[in-house]
């Protein structure tokens, strides 16, 4: 029992680090798709801020100039998506496919480039990438049973960017549901026309929405190369950003249930690694392909219709054109 149990906390413990840019990427989805904005191009931000997150890190040697930098590269292409979609009025989808392409290309043409790696960026020493915090209160806490393996295996030994990541939750049920700006973001994701009777801007509020999701991309992106890992290597993020949209979904674009749909898909993933090379009764050893499919494999299921009607708002992805 009481393996079982320390195998359920490294699980959930992996499954809190996997799921960090998921929750991140779906969050900044959120905050695009609720203004009326179809954000796709979440995977290509996220590769792109991994890329100059580590790169910055490798030349300046610090993790905080890395994570400026990978916000900066990410703010860049969440604006060239505003401005292709929002002031051109140009095919959503094909704008964030474009983004995708161009952040998958441009990331090993410069590392080619730049380091000669095969389109990856040199290992990082431990003094430019975020490291593990241990909490206080671990050494009393540890002797006490259960309890005391939770907060040191589950709560503790994570770095700064994976609090960031939970903490910004309910900052952003708070802002969407809570605030003048929210309650502006949510109205012109249902009814632009009526915000625009208002006297408001909604082009400024559309672009206010992509920078803010450029920004927790950005930190998704740069958790990946120089936080969960310790380099870039090419295509690192693995469809991460389509997993985000998945969650996004699946939460029907609400912050906490879209919390949760992370939070599983990163269990499913901690749990496909646990599983590989293991046998089990009856099924004997899983194929290690059906193991790295099963997060797929169960956003195909979900979204097929175990998730129940999930209504967008209802202006998404429809350019706005301003009655003369």
């Amino acid at each position: 029992m009481d393996d079982f149990l320390l195998t359920l906390v490294f699980t959930l413990d992996a499954a809190m680090r996997v799921s960090t840019p998921l929750i991140l990427a779906a969050m900044a989805g959120l905050f695009a798709e609720r203004s009326g904005v179809v954000d796709i191009s979440l995977e290509g931000k996220m590769l792109a801020s991994a890329f100059a997150a580590a790169s910055a890190a490798v030349v300046f040697g610090s993790p905080w100039l890395g994570l400026l930098a990978g916000i900066g590269v990410s703010c860049s292409l969440a604006m060239l998506h505003g401005f292709a979609t929002i002031t051109h009025r140009g095919d959503q989808i094909v704008s964030g496919v474009a983004i995708n392409i161009l952040a998958a290309g441009l990331t090993i043409i410069l590392g080619l480039a730049w380091f000669r790696m095969g389109g990856g960026t040199p290992s990082l020493a431990n003094d430019e990438r975020f490291l593990s915090i241990t909490l206080p209160g671990v050494d009393i806490i540890n002797h006490i049973p259960l309890i005391g393996t939770v907060y040191r295996e589950l709560l503790s030994g994570h770095n700064i960017l994976v609090y960031l990541a939970f903490l910004i939750v309910p900052l952003v049920w708070w802002i969407v549901f809570r605030t003048r700006f929210g309650l502006r973001l949510r109205a012109v994701g249902e009814n632009p026309a009526a915000v625009d009777t208002a006297g408001l801007s909604v082009i400024k509020l559309r672009y206010k929405a992509l920078l803010v999701g450029g920004i927790l991309c950005g930190i998704a992106g740069a958790y990946i190369s120089i936080a969960h890992n310790a380099q870039f290597t090419r295509d690192m993020t693995a469809g991460q950003g389509f997993i985000a949209l998945a969650a996004l979904i699946f939460g029907k674009w609400r912050p906490y249930t879209v919390l949760s749909a992370c939070l599983l898909f990163g269990f499913l993933d901690a749990v496909a690694v646990r599983l590989q090379g293991v046998t089990l009764p009856i099924i004997g050893e899983v194929p290690v392909q059906l193991i790295e499919a099963a997060p797929y494999l169960l956003t195909v299921i979900l979204l097929a219709g175990f998730i129940g009607k999930a209504i967008p708002p209802k202006s998404i992805g429809v350019p706005y054109v301003k009655e003369q």
